[in-house]
């Protein structure tokens, strides 16, 4: 069966499509995305402003008639923090069913999370043992760990890669007082996650980042996928750290010529680089291994899980 996914982020509106069926991977067929960058159309009580709410729904138009030339046997809306955080959220998504004919199931931090770990463990596989997952959003940093295909422990976080460059690193490039404002600020945050709710855990044998931002780090330290297999290089400390001057010094139209490096990530791609590095220094994590399969490659496999010889039923997040 062919089936598609609408995840509307905070960055993007992306479209997926793949041929699935119990039993076997799902193959791509169509992958396709709208930049929002919804974090720059907050207003000051966190609500989308009317241009923003334009942006999303054009976009979930021009994804809405591609399904329609595609031909799909069903299709899955999700919408993650970006609206589920606005002030007005409710209003946007009843405005996106009305003039797109689009109705969004809104994710919770704990939903992404949970969905994106089994992704993640059906990448890795049961071999990588107790995992430690970081996943980097434009409005959110998810943090999970566990050693099933769903984690024991997770927790969602104010710290994604747009919304800590709006919050933090707004003249670009930024100088060093607010990149050592943003730096002092997540090293709490996750001083305080680590603390509390990781506290009992165990030792992960294997820590796993994934989302365009960390995929788009891995490109830029590590170099380009294998040939052979297209998975990129672990990323690790030293390399974030190596790097960062270089990323501080240039402007966002600068960095998205970089390798690996989008037009739609250069204005963040450092706040994330920040962020990622000290949760990496919190949680004492070296290398980290970049997951290809993330949020909408596990809404995939939950949807092709509960395929039977009936057809199949809508997963519940």
């Amino acid at each position: 069966m062919r089936l598609g996914v609408i995840d509307v982020g905070s960055n993007t509106v992306h479209l997926l499509v793949v041929d699935a069926h119990p039993g076997a991977s799902p193959v791509p067929y169509h992958s396709e995305r709208s930049v929002l960058r919804l974090m720059r159309y907050l207003d000051s009580d966190g609500a989308i402003t009317e241009e923003g709410q334009q942006l999303i729904v054009d976009a979930i138009k021009r994804a809405v008639e591609l399904v329609a030339e595609i031909g799909v046997d069903d299709l899955i809306a999700t919408a993650t923090s970006a609206i589920r955080e606005a002030t007005n959220g409710e209003e946007v998504l009843a405005r996106a069913e009305r003039e797109a004919g689009l109705k969004l199931q809104v994710l919770t931090g704990e939903d992404e999370a949970r969905i994106t770990m089994l992704a993640v463990r059906r990448w890795c596989g049961w071999s990588a043992g107790e995992i430690l997952l970081f996943d980097i959003g434009g409005g959110s940093f998810e943090i999970a760990q566990g050693s099933d295909e769903y984690p024991d422990v997770s927790l969602s976080l104010p710290l994604g890669a747009g919304r800590t460059t709006i919050n933090f690193l707004r003249e670009d490039p930024p100088p060093a007082k607010a990149v050592s404002k943003l730096r002092a600020h997540a090293r709490e945050v996750f001083t305080e996650a680590r603390d509390t709710l990781f506290a009992d855990r165990p030792k992960p044998t294997r820590v796993v980042g994934t989302s365009k931002t960390i995929r788009s780090l891995g490109r830029l330290i590590g170099g380009p996928p294998d040939p052979k297999t297209g998975e990129l290089a672990p990323l690790h400390y030293t390399g974030l750290r190596e790097w960062e001057p270089t990323l501080r010094e240039m402007p966002g139209s600068v960095r998205e010529y970089l390798p690996g490096i989008t037009p739609e990530r250069g204005y963040q791609i450092l706040a994330g680089a920040i962020v990622l590095r000290t949760a990496m220094k919190v949680f004492g994590a070296h290398t980290l291994t970049v997951s290809p399969w993330a949020l909408r490659e596990g809404i995939v496999l939950r949807y092709i899980d509960l395929l039977d010889g009936s057809g199949a039923t809508p997963p519940t997040m």
